[in-house]
């Protein structure tokens, strides 16, 4: 019987295992290995926002440099395709390796946290006591009990959806290709496009690769990607042989209620939760908030834990609702036509 039980660590799972109180009794049972090149990789661009990187000052954690990816760019060229519109706008990114950034905090856990690797949880079950948790480790079906249970397994969770079943959140579905980097110089983008998007798309430059994604609506999903890609020749991209394709869900919360904090001494943190922009599906910055918010509140043994953690998280759903506001925004053709051509903050 243990405390507390982690499905994923990502930067929510990591952080959060990293600061709870070694008197507690930790489980974490996550899908990735040690093993860079071995394992599950999060389909991620692999940038650090600004908030992102308030986090980690907080935290007092200095990036490794093998971290960190090349180019450093410090500009995004934002493209509206229906428009025929392009503007550059100043954006502070840290480009990262995202799987190695993932292993690093994993790598910060303390001795005391019984970590499950290549794992993944199956079932979820109330009981009287806690939670009957049964996961796959290597192959071989495992069950564990757990008094609390966290859930920092992303936008597909297995806790989101049984507790508050599936689909609660809006999803899109993300794809991104890696290409060998052919253009004459490296660069990062953002991409609207009425015809084949309801939301945006992106590029990104990074070591020595050029990958090309967006979140697109479930269905027809991978018929506007080819689409918009073709759309992209008109705009110098240069794409040439696919090295990879990755795909996985994306969350985009539209109304404050999409927001699932948990409850019955179930928590939810990170995109698990919600808690991503719809605007620039950042989500690591309110991976890191919620979780260290979630480790204070446990490591105080505080009643009533539920109704502590929905309220210490309401500034993030605040801040996350003028993402909302942001998007519907940035979204519709006729706004976003109007920023763009007023030449506000392009340099």
């Amino acid at each position: 019987m243990y405390d507390i039980a982690i499905i994923g660590l990502g930067p929510a799972g990591s952080t959060l295992a990293r600061l709870l109180d070694k008197k507690l009794k930790v489980i974490a049972i996550d899908k990735k290995t040690n093993d860079e090149n071995k394992g599950f990789q999060k389909p991620c661009g692999g940038l650090l926002s600004p908030d992102a990187q308030k986090m980690l000052i907080k935290f007092n954690l200095t990036l490794p440099v093998n971290i960190l990816s090349n180019p450093q760019i410090f500009g995004v060229k934002t493209i509206d395709a229906g428009s025929d519109l392009l503007r550059n706008y100043q954006r502070t990114y840290i480009n990262v390796d995202r799987h190695k950034f993932d292993l690093w905090l994993k790598s910060l856990i303390p001795d005391n946290i019984e970590i499950k690797e290549n794992s993944f949880c199956k079932n979820i079950k109330k009981t009287e006591n806690g939670y009957l948790i049964t996961y796959m480790e290597n192959g071989t079906e495992k069950t564990v009990s757990a008094k609390y249970i966290v859930g920092a397994d992303g936008a597909n969770s297995v806790l989101r959806n049984t507790v508050y079943g599936k689909n609660k959140i809006p999803q899109y579905m993300s794809i991104q290709q890696w290409f060998k980097d052919i253009n004459p110089r490296p660069f990062y983008s953002c991409i609207f496009d009425k015809d084949t998007l309801k939301t945006c798309a992106w590029s990104i430059s990074k070591d020595g690769y050029f990958i090309f994604g967006g979140a697109f609506d479930l269905k027809s999903s991978r018929e506007n990607f080819e689409q918009l890609k073709k759309k992209m020749d008109k705009y110098s991209f240069n794409f040439g042989d696919v090295i990879k394709t990755e795909a996985c869900l994306v969350l985009a919360p539209k109304k404050f209620s999409n927001f699932c904090c948990g409850k019955d001494n179930s928590f939810l943190i990170g995109e698990a939760a919600g808690f991503i922009s719809p605007s620039s599906y950042e989500g690591i910055s309110y991976a890191f908030d919620s979780a260290y918010i979630l480790s204070k509140i446990f490591n105080s043994g505080i009643n009533n834990p539920n109704r502590k953690y929905k309220s210490q998280t309401l500034k993030i759903r605040l801040k996350i609702f003028t993402k909302i506001i942001k998007a519907n925004i940035l979204y519709n053709s006729f706004l976003r036509k109007m920023i763009m051509k007023s030449g506000l903050s392009n340099i």
